[in-house]
């Protein structure tokens, strides 16, 4: 990255259900007045004097910074930058011949540089941070946000600490130790994590990171919602299929459409938003079900899908409203239909993808069979973290075989020869 401004045209910061305005210029954590989330807010007008179609086409690197002006980072040499972002909208035919699907894409976050779409929130939230005079930063985390966080303090050159259920996968433990930050494993579930990284907060000088208890994350990941519409030549898809947990990106992807409709970008049109929930933890499809505009935290929260065992959300209003403005919905689905789909994506040359992308995918079978996608939509389904950086499936025990030529031939060949 360069020196010098990077463009933002960050005004303020904004309580996402107060409305108040507070000063971007400080480090701050969840509104004032209600301890509820902060969104960032741009001077539109100023960003679309530079940030146009044709702008954006020629930049051809800094991958989602090239959205500079919708950004909060003030001077390129506070960012933290790994090559996130700029992520391929891959075609998916197979799959979506199997689910009598004509034009699904796959949006591959597991391409992210910590192998997740937390790359992107973290890359923001972490260079803002210490933009402003952050050393010390902490997070809870189920996984992936975790790694992200230690991937990108230990390239802004700052302390991190990461609190995780103990029960976190291995890969995601070893992730946060090999970049150097501090790991604490918990007895509890992610919002048990939470709690710990608020004292730690509140006791020493590091800032919480936690899931849309600070302004940026949300900005970051919001940059999938920008690049989808220069995907779609800017146009938007029918509808976009997410696995949720905290639900961030949902979050930022619907601020993103706004803003761009703001600048003259795109138009009203908008994607139907449909989150994606595991059965043993799914208070966004209850909070939908029953009309609530909050979601009540789910007690005994339980799935092997690490990144959606977030039993309440800071963010539900937010989340709740763009599945009900887009006209989207909530769906939970069990266990077993995620270890199926896992196996069945891989089959059909998707890679060894997460229980959270094939919790999505198995959603979005529930969604066609009940005609809320239809068979001609364009559909995004997101992909948001790479299968090796989940807890290995049940596999069936194999028998290694001799290293014998002659038992090869009369055992080994002739089984492949009938396959």
């Amino acid at each position: 990255m360069s020196e010098g401004s990077t463009g933002s045209t960050l005004s303020h910061l904004e309580g996402g259900l107060s409305g108040a305005r507070y000063d971007a210029g400080r480090l701050i954590g969840l509104d004032p007045a209600d301890q509820r989330p902060l969104l960032a807010r741009y001077d539109l007008d100023r960003a679309a004097r530079t940030l146009t179609r044709e702008s954006v086409a020629t930049r051809r690197s800094g991958g989602l910074w090239r959205w500079r002006e919708l950004l909060p980072v003030q001077r390129w040499e506070h960012i933290a930058y790994l090559g996130e972002g700029d992520i391929p909208l891959q075609p998916a035919p197979r799959l979506g011949a199997s689910l009598g699907l004509s034009n699904l894409g796959v949006k591959r976050e597991s391409l992210n540089p910590t192998g997740s779409f937390k790359a992107r929130g973290m890359a923001v939230a972490v260079s803002r941070a210490v933009e402003l005079g952050a050393n010390h930063l902490v997070a809870p985390s189920a996984g992936n946000a975790g790694g992200a966080l230690a991937a990108y303090a230990a390239a802004a050159g700052v302390r991190a600490t990461v609190v995780m259920p103990s029960d976190s996968p291995a890969a995601n433990q070893v992730e946060v130790l090999a970049t150097g930050a501090e790991l604490l494993l918990l007895e509890g579930l992610i919002s048990d994590c939470g709690r710990l990284a608020r004292l730690i907060a509140e006791e020493t000088a590091a800032f919480d990171l936690s899931t849309l208890k600070e302004p940026y994350r949300v900005e970051g990941k919001k940059t999938m919602g920008l690049e989808i519409a220069e995907q779609f030549d800017w146009h938007l898809p029918d509808a976009i299929v997410y696995p949720t947990g905290g639900g961030t990106g949902v979050v930022g992807m619907w601020k993103a459409f706004a803003e761009l409709e703001s600048m003259g970008l795109i138009g009203r049109e908008r994607p139907r938003m449909f989150c994606v929930q595991a059965e043993g933890c799914a208070p966004i499809v209850r909070a939908f079900q029953e009309g609530s505009r909050f979601a009540r935290s789910w007690d005994n929260a339980s799935t092997a899908a690490a990144g959606l065992r977030v039993p309440g959300a800071v963010g539900d209003f937010l989340i709740l409203d763009a599945i009900r403005e887009s006209g989207g919905a909530a769906v939970a689905v069990p266990e077993s239909d995620m270890l199926d789909m896992q196996r069945r994506m891989g089959s059909l040359g998707l890679g060894y993808v997460s229980l959270e992308t094939a919790a999505a995918a198995a959603g979005l079978v529930v969604l066609v069979e009940s005609d809320r996608v239809g068979r001609e939509d364009s559909v995004v389904l997101f992909d948001t973290g790479a299968g090796f950086k989940s807890e290995p499936p049940p596999t069936v025990a194999r028998r290694s075989i001799p290293n014998d030529e002659s038992f090869w031939r009369e055992s080994v060949l002739p089984g492949l020869r009938r396959a």
